[in-house]
C-alpha cells in the first residue's frame, strides 16, 4: 500500500480551493496573521507566464524576526505600506510545481522539486523571496517573471530525488556558511578604478610594483618614495599628487577625485600609526581593497569598521615588501580553514554557529582540532549531542568551552590549547564588536580571521592589522549567496560528504509558525526550526520532545537525535493518514 508520504512526494493530491497562509501586514507580532492565525486565501490557477507551486517546508531564520519587527521600515521593504500591501515572511524554502503555464512548459513540470535562492536583483534594485516578494508561509502560490526572470536567471534550484524537504530547506542556510570559505574579496588591482598610494615621510626604500599598477586609470600620490613615483609615472594612468595632507584632509580628497565613493585600491607603504591607518582605510570603496607594505609593526591595534568587512567584501592584505604586488592574488590570500589546524568557532550553539562546526567537522582537508565557544552549557550540549559522533567517525577532536562559567578565559584556553601561538582560525557568529575584537586576540598571527554575522556598517573594532603585513594574517566577512553556494550543499550532500538536515533542531505545522518565530527570539532551540505548511495543525516541538508526543517518528531519528529522510517520512505519514 502506498503510504501518505509516497503520495505526497509524487504530488498525488487534490489542491484545495484555498490555501492557508501567513501575511503581514504592518510591524509587529500583532500584525502577522490575522485574530493570532493563517489567513484562508484562494488558490490561484496559472495564467501562461506562470507556475503554481505547493511550499513543502520553509526554514525560519532571525532575519524573519527583523522583518516582523520592523515591517514596512526594513531596508528590503523599501518603506512599504503593509496595511495595503502585504507581505509574507519564509525564504528558506522547499516547494513542488503543481501546475505549469504555456510559456513556462519548455523549463518546468508538474511534479519537480525546487529549492529557492531567495537573494534577488531585478535590474540591479536588490529585492528577496520572502522580503519583498512573498515568501514561502504558504501552502501554495503563483510564481512568475519576479523569480524566474532575475539579473542572474532563474532563482529556483532543481532537487534530486534523495533529498528530503528539510533538507531542501536547509540549502539557503548552508549556501550561506559554504560562501563564508569562497573568495567574494578583490584581490587584485581593479580595471580602470582609481589607487591611492599613501607613502611615509622619509621613507627611500626602493619599491617594485610586478603587475597591477597599469591596471587603474587614476593614481592619486601621497608622500610617495621616488622609487614608487618613477613606477607610477611609466604608466598611462592619470597621476594625481597630494603631498602633506593629514587625516582631516582624507574626506576632501575622497569627495574631488571619488565623488564620495572612496578609493577602489589603496596602498600604504611603511606604515607606522595605527591611528592614521584606521584614517585611510574609512575610505576603501565597497569591494576595495587596503594593500600595507612594511617590516615594522603599528604602533597599537587599528579600529577597523568590522560592519564593511561582512557587508562590504573590503579587503585588507599586505606584504613585507619590497614588492607591492606580492600582497594580491588568491595564492597569498586564503579564505578557507587551515588543513590540520586548530579553528575556534565564537558562538557556535545557534542555528548557524551549529553549521560551521559541522561543516569543519565534514571538510575533508579540514582542521582536526575544532574549539566549540558558547555561553549556554544547555547549547554546548546539544551541540556535543548532535555532533560528538560526527568528529568521532571524521577524526576530529571537538572541544567545547564556556567562558561564562569556566576558571580561565577564552583567551587563555586557546593559547594553553596551542602552546600559546594561537588557533589557526578564527569564526565569529555573535554580532558584537567586543565579541570580535577579542576574537581577534585568539588568532595566531598568520591565522584567519572569520566576520560571520553581520554588525552594522561604522562598527569599530580594535584589530592587530599589523598581522596582515608581517605575517600574512586574513581578516574575512561575508554576506548572501548564490544559487552555486546552494549547489554546492547538494553536490557534498549527494556524495555523502555532508548532512545537511543534521541541523533541524524543531519542527511544527502551519499554525506553529509564529510560535516558531518567538522560539528563535527566546533561543529555544539551537538548531534549525522547519515548518512543514501542508501540515496544518503539528504543534511546534523540539527533536528532544518527538519520543514522548510521537514516539513512532522518534524512533527513526538518528545518533545525536539527529533529522534524517526516515524521520520526515514518518512525520508525513503520521500527520496526513499513511
Amino acid at each position: 500500500m502506498t503510504s501518505a508520504y509516497d503520495r505526497y512526494r509524487a504530488a498525488d493530491l487534490d489542491v484545495p480551493d484555498g490555501a492557508w497562509a501567513w501575511q503581514l501586514h504592518g510591524a509587529g507580532e500583532d500584525n502577522m496573521g490575522k485574530d493570532d492565525g493563517p489567513e484562508l486565501l484562494p488558490v490561484p490557477t496559472p495564467d501562461a507566464d506562470h507556475m503554481l507551486v505547493r511550499i513543502d517546508s520553509v526554514g525560519l531564520c532571525f532575519s524573519d524576526v527583523k522583518i516582523m519587527r520592523q515591517g514596512g521600515s526594513h531596508p528590503k521593504l523599501y518603506n512599504r505600506d503593509l496595511a495595503h500591501d502585504p507581505t509574507r515572511l519564509g525564504h528558506e524554502v522547499s516547494l513542488t510545481v503543481i501546475e505549469v503555464g504555456d510559456h513556462l512548459k519548455d523549463r518546468y513540470h508538474a511534479g519537480q522539486r525546487l529549492a529557492v535562492q531567495p537573494d534577488i536583483y531585478q535590474d540591479g534594485k536588490s529585492t528577496a523571496y520572502g522580503y519583498t516578494i512573498p515568501g514561502g508561509l504558504i501552502q501554495y502560490h503563483l510564481m512568475g517573471a519576479e523569480m524566474l526572470e532575475t539579473d542572474d536567471g532563474a532563482c529556483l534550484l532543481p532537487l534530486p530525488d534523495s533529498f528530503g524537504y528539510a533538507e531542501a530547506s536547509t540549502l539557503e542556510p548552508w549556501g550561506c556558511v559554504m560562501a563564508a570559505y569562497t573568495q567574494r574579496r578583490r584581490l587584485e588591482p581593479k580595471g580602470g578604478g582609481t589607487m591611492w598610494i599613501v607613502g611615509r615621510p622619509g621613507d627611500e626604500r626602493e619599491y617594485d610594483f610586478s603587475s597591477g599598477l597599469d591596471a587603474p586609470a587614476t593614481i592619486v600620490l601621497t608622500d610617495v618614495p621616488a622609487s614608487v613615483a618613477r613606477l607610477v609615472e611609466a604608466t598611462s594612468a592619470t597621476v594625481v599628487v597630494r603631498d602633506g595632507i593629514g587625516t582631516d584632509d582624507f574626506q576632501a580628497l575622497v569627495d574631488e577625485l571619488t565623488d564620495g565613493t572612496g578609493f577602489d585600491d589603496i596602498v600604504m607603504l611603511d606604515p607606522r600609526s595605527a591611528d592614521t591607518v584606521g584614517a585611510v582605510a574609512t575610505h576603501i570603496a565597497r569591494r576595495g581593497t587596503l594593500n600595507m607594505v612594511g617590516e615594522t609593526a603599528l604602533d597599537g591595534l587599528v579600529s577597523t569598521d568590522v560592519g564593511r568587512l561582512h557587508y562590504d567584501y573590503t579587503a585588507y592584505v599586505g606584504g613585507r615588501g619590497p614588492d607591492i604586488a606580492a600582497s594580491y592574488g588568491e595564492a597569498r590570500n586564503r579564505c578557507d580553514l587551515r588543513r590540520q589546524g586548530v579553528t575556534v568557532f565564537v558562538g557556535a550553539g545557534g542555528p548557524m554557529g551549529l553549521m560551521h562546526v559541522q561543516r569543519a567537522i565534514q571538510q575533508a582537508d579540514g582542521p582536526r582540532t575544532i574549539v566549540a565557544t558558547e555561553v549556554s552549557d544547555e547549547r554546548l550540549k546539544s551541540l556535543e549531542d548532535r555532533l560528538a559522533h560526527l568528529a568521532e567517525s571524521n577524526g576530529c577532536e571537538l572541544i567545547t568551552f564556556n567562558s561564562q562559567t569556566s576558571e580561565v578565559s577564552l583567551h587563555d584556553f586557546v593559547m594553553g590549547l596551542t602552546d600559546d601561538r594561537g588557533a589557526d582560525d578564527v569564526v565569529v557568529s555573535v554580532p558584537i564588536a567586543d565579541v570580535m575584537a577579542e576574537a581577534d586576540t585568539l588568532m595566531r598571527s598568520d591565522g584567519m580571521l572569520v566576520f560571520f554575522a553581520g554588525v552594522p556598517n561604522g562598527t569599530l573594532a580594535p584589530v592587530n592589522l599589523s598581522e596582515v603585513y608581517l605575517d600574512n594574517a586574513q581578516y574575512t566577512g561575508t554576506s548572501g549567496l548564490t544559487i552555486h553556494d546552494q549547489q554546492q550543499v547538494v553536490d557534498l550532500a549527494t556524495r555523502g560528504e555532508l548532512s545537511p538536515g543534521s541541523i533541524v533542531g524543531a519542527v511544527g505545522g502551519m499554525r506553529a509558525a509564529k510560535d516558531g518565530l518567538q522560539a528563535l527570539v527566546d533561543g529555544s532551540y539551537s538548531g534549525k526550526v522547519l515548518i512543514f505548511p501542508q501540515i496544518d495543525d503539528l504543534p511546534l516541538m523540539g527533536l528532544d520532545e518527538l519520543e514522548e508526543k510521537l514516539p513512532e517518528v522518534a524512533a527513526k531519528l538518528g545518533p545525536g537525535n539527529t533529522w534524517n529522510g526516515e524521520v520526515e517520512k514518518a512525520l508525513f505519514d503520521s500527520q496526513l493518514g499513511g
